[in-house]
């Protein structure tokens, strides 16, 4: 028998007229859809006059969702795979699926539709035009600090969703991590009260948070170079015994310390 076609579905992240015509048809020709909340999903085929059978499929239970899909798809089934809003595999559940199905030799196809950091971004104004996606943060505050660490010198904006009740939290981790830098919080996208405000990690507060959030970390303006561990001493010796030259172990002390050369040469004579 020939297996079925996964089709991962985009839906609006908040106005229903954001949906491609592309999905509205797919949603009306597949045998079944898969989706995190079947109520949710329901209010929107509902908007649309689609009527299809719905199979629950959310995170904590995602590898026995997956397992019920494959078999679908296994015994011919078309299977469209939505979230509650936005991309699939995007910060939500549909990542497992894929690989699986893949794996199985099911073709999957994507059906793109709307994304809350690409819509974020395209409001924000930021200039610079790279960014790092990083969706939800961790829940352990070891596992946060341990991640963010990962990102304080990269010379890019940084995106992160956060739901209301993480998002002071959330704010107050970033500006452990960060400092007092540049951040933009979208919130409402697309809805009628549409958002996006700004201010600086440190002096930044939402009053009452509710709905999701996007958090934009401003690019430092500046990369801040880590100095390196032990005295002027053990460091240019560290170098030596790596294989470089006592002249330029110095001189690389110095620079890497702010010193004057002299000054480390010095204590070397």
């Amino acid at each position: 028998m020939e297996k079925g076609i996964l089709y991962i579905v985009g839906t609006p992240i908040g106005n229903l007229k954001d949906i491609t015509l592309r999905a509205l048809d797919t949603l009306k020709e597949v045998d079944v859809i898969a989706c995190e909340d079947t109520r949710h999903t329901l209010g929107l085929l509902t908007h649309y006059g689609i009527r299809k059978p719905l199979v629950s499929y959310y995170k904590p239970k995602e590898r026995e969702g997956a397992e019920k899909i494959l078999s679908l798809l296994d015994g011919g089934k078309s299977v469209a795979l939505v979230t509650d809003a936005g991309m699939p595999c995007i910060s939500d559940p549909g990542s497992l699926l894929v690989k699986e199905a893949r794996e199985r030799g099911v073709k999957v196809i994507s059906v793109p539709g709307p994304t809350a950091v690409a819509t974020a971004m395209s409001l924000s104004g930021i200039l610079e035009p790279v960014f790092v996606f990083i969706g939800f943060m961790p829940s352990r505050k070891k596992d946060r600090k341990a991640l963010l660490s990962q990102y304080k010198n990269v010379k890019a904006s940084l995106v992160f969703y956060c739901s209301p009740h993480d998002l002071k939290d959330d704010l107050g981790d970033l500006h452990e991590a960060f400092g007092a830098r540049g951040v933009s919080v979208a919130s409402e996208l697309t809805k009628l009260y549409e958002s996006v405000k700004e201010g600086v990690l440190g002096d930044f507060a939402i009053d009452e948070a509710r709905g999701e959030y996007v958090v934009i970390v401003h690019a430092p303006e500046r990369i801040e170079e880590e100095k390196p561990e032990g005295t002027i001493e053990e460091q240019v010796e560290a170098l030596i015994a790596s294989g470089i030259s006592k002249k330029d172990a110095i001189k690389q002390v110095a620079k890497q310390n702010g010193l004057p050369k002299d000054e480390v040469y010095k204590k070397f004579v």
